[in-house]
């Protein structure tokens, strides 16, 4: 068994790697282990916004939407290749919610928060716009106001590569089995569920930010009575070809009050979502239903002059949301806010803190939320270094935020064999770490084999080595969206290949002992 952890953390999402980069940057020991791989569960089914989220206005949230609001610039700034700003188009649709309570939402919406860089909202004449041109006839008034776009896989990846190099050790594809507490620590014992080999490691506290298994965790793993309830909403969002050549998003209402988001995706497609259900069963087995690919279509299609049908999907993901259940009647009304639950004995020693809900925006929020309550029980906490996480910038993020068309620009010096679409994927992917990916190359043969869809030996070598990365999964709908890209025989033969090389790296790691 290690050594005494400050802190041990249960899942690797957004809210898990969040908790791990800041209480690391305080000093802390931090030890983190994910079943699976970073953000394989709802940290990667998100609709993909740093947003205020202008909807949870009508449910009086205020204060997060506000903190939400606050969080836009912030993120933006320490993270520029991975968030950027979007203008969202909201048009009026007569007979649901009236023009002047648009406004006055989207009043607040502007005033709430520190906005600086992002633009306020103003009004369109669809008629003679070219957000207009994609809709039907008849669309006359709109609204534009500002959010962010976010690759929120990445985003938790470069939360935990931030972790670990300030020292945390981030375990995936390890399963969290059980946490006893015994002489004021707990014992926590895992399993790597490659070798099937179980260890054990120590811990002063110990935070459950399993998500949809949060309930799992605390009740049959840890053994905690904390009186708190989850609700299980599913979303589900499709990507189909892209319905507008604009980079425009849109904002739909619809007539059971809630709201679908048309995104730009991946230069050649739309993303569209989501849904709102309560979800019962595996969150592991979640899948958009055939009811919830209808319903998006038709939720477009009441706007789109293009009908959208299920046959144009070309892709769809879904994902479980583990919110705290305050009774709402409605999934969609179920608060998106946290709660931290804490369960700590008299003793003041082995803490169990519960996360329950929260949102990709807020997340920085939550885990500095999460330290404070952690505090008492963890010593080596630096005094003083609360909301220190805004100072820096995440891995690749070190340029300014209106810097990316300056770095293309230096990586096109680099690898002028290089086309200007694929450059810019990777700065939008690495940032300035697409450096390390190009290294020396003065030719394509130079970044080893082509997986087709501009996938690099080189690119996936270097996310095996800094990012997690051990299947084409990984790398292809999480690290990279370029599953959209490669056909089933590319896809295959890419992970032939990062099998044989994890094999190669476990056989030269055991003859290094």
């Amino acid at each position: 068994m290690a050594g005494v952890y400050d802190l041990a953390i249960v899942g690797g999402g957004i809210n898990g790697c969040g908790i791990a980069r800041d209480a690391a940057g305080r000093g802390c020991s931090v030890y983190l282990c994910e079943q699976k791989d970073l953000a394989s569960g709802t940290s990667s089914a998100s609709t993909k916004l740093i947003h205020g989220g202008l909807r949870y206005l009508e449910y009086y949230e205020f204060r997060l939407v506000r903190e939400a609001l606050r969080e836009r610039e912030v993120l933006w700034r320490m993270a520029p290749h991975i968030i950027w700003p979007l203008r969202f188009v909201l048009p009026h649709l007569p007979g649901l919610r009236p023009s002047w309570f648009l406004r006055l939402g989207l009043f607040l919406y502007d005033h709430l928060g520190g906005r600086e860089k992002l633009p306020g909202t103003r009004g369109l004449d669809l008629r003679n716009h070219p957000a207009g041109k994609p809709l039907k006839p008849g669309f006359g008034r709109a609204f534009e106001y500002s959010d962010c776009w976010v690759d929120d896989a990445r985003l938790v990846v470069l939360n935990a590569q931030d972790a670990a190099r300030m020292g945390a050790a981030i375990r995936t594809r390890t399963r969290f089995l059980g946490a006893v507490r015994e002489d004021g620590l707990w014992t926590v014992t895992v399993e790597d569920t490659r070798s099937g080999q179980r260890s054990s490691i120590r811990a002063r506290a110990l935070v459950n930010a399993a998500g949809p298994w949060v309930s799992e965790v605390m009740r049959q793993g840890a053994r905690s009575t904390v009186d708190a309830r989850i609700r299980l909403v599913q979303g589900s969002h499709i990507v189909v070809p892209k319905l507008f050549d604009h980079d425009r998003c849109y904002i739909f209402q619809n007539a059971d009050k809630r709201i679908v988001f048309a995104i730009p995706y991946e230069r050649d497609f739309t993303l569209i979502g989501t849904t709102d259900n309560d979800y019962q069963g595996d969150p592991a087995d979640v899948r958009a239903s055939e009811a919830e690919i209808a319903y998006l279509c038709a939720a477009a299609g009441e706007y789109f002059a293009k009908p959208v049908t299920p046959a144009d999907v070309v892709w769809t993901y879904s994902g479980v949301r583990p919110l705290y259940d305050d009774g709402a009647s409605t999934a969609q009304a179920a608060t998106r806010d946290y709660v931290l639950a804490l369960d700590a004995p008299g003793d003041g020693k082995a803490a169990l803190l519960n996360i329950f809900g929260g949102k990709i925006t807020t997340y920085r929020r939550l885990a500095d939320a999460a330290i404070a309550k952690l505090a008492p029980f963890l010593p080596k906490l630096a005094p003083g270094a609360s909301d220190w996480s805004s100072a820096g910038t995440l891995p690749g993020g070190d340029f300014p935020v209106d810097g990316v068309a300056a770095l293309v620009a230096e990586l096109r010096g680099r690898a002028p064999f290089l086309t200007q679409p694929h450059l810019e994927r990777l700065v939008r992917t690495y940032g300035t770490r697409a450096r390390r990916i190009l290294d020396s190359a003065a030719r394509p043969e130079d970044l080893g084999r082509d997986f087709g869809g501009t996938l690099s030996e080189a690119e996936v070598r270097y996310l095996m080595t800094e990012e997690w990365a051990e299947t084409a999964e990984d790398v292809l709908w999480r690290r990279t969206k370029l599953g959209l890209r490669l056909d089933a025989a590319q896809a295959q033969a890419l992970d032939a290949f990062m099998t044989e090389e994890c094999r190669r790296r476990e056989r030269a790691s055991d003859a290094a002992e």
